[in-house]
């Protein structure tokens, strides 16, 4: 049930959008045992002027903020920061224009299915990978 946001710099991303959002999505079905059907990912353009990016770094930098449920591994994580970076890397974004931040948050501070915590919830899929 993570929630995900994708920023680039506009320009350079063009007709990939579909294909970015499916290899990130990709990445946590495998990596993190999200359920396909699972799909809550956004791709913000900015204007270049509105998007400073580190020094080293080309345009296609590319930010992917991941907010998920408290409890996965440190091994899941590992995973899932590869499984992005291969995936992307598919698309021409090379590895080091890649920054993932993953927030945490603890099941009861999400609202879900009519406003429920999640923590009270049969969410369907295991938060312990």
């Amino acid at each position: 049930m993570p929630d995900v946001c994708i920023e680039v710099k506009r320009g350079w991303i063009g007709t990939r959008k579909a294909a970015v959002l499916d290899a990130v999505h990709a990445a946590m079905v495998q990596a993190i045992r999200i359920p396909e059907h699972d799909r809550v990912l956004r791709l913000v353009e900015h204007e270049p002027e509105d998007f400073a990016i580190p020094p080293g770094r080309s345009a296609m930098f590319t930010r992917i903020e991941i907010m998920l449920f408290a409890g996965r591994t440190l091994a899941a994580k590992h995973q899932l920061y590869q499984a992005i970076v291969r995936n992307l890397g598919t698309l021409g974004v090379p590895a080091l224009d890649i920054k993932i931040v993953l927030v945490e948050v603890p099941a009861e501070n999400w609202g879900i299915r009519g406003g429920q915590p999640a923590s009270e919830v049969e969410l369907g899929f295991e938060i312990k990978v």
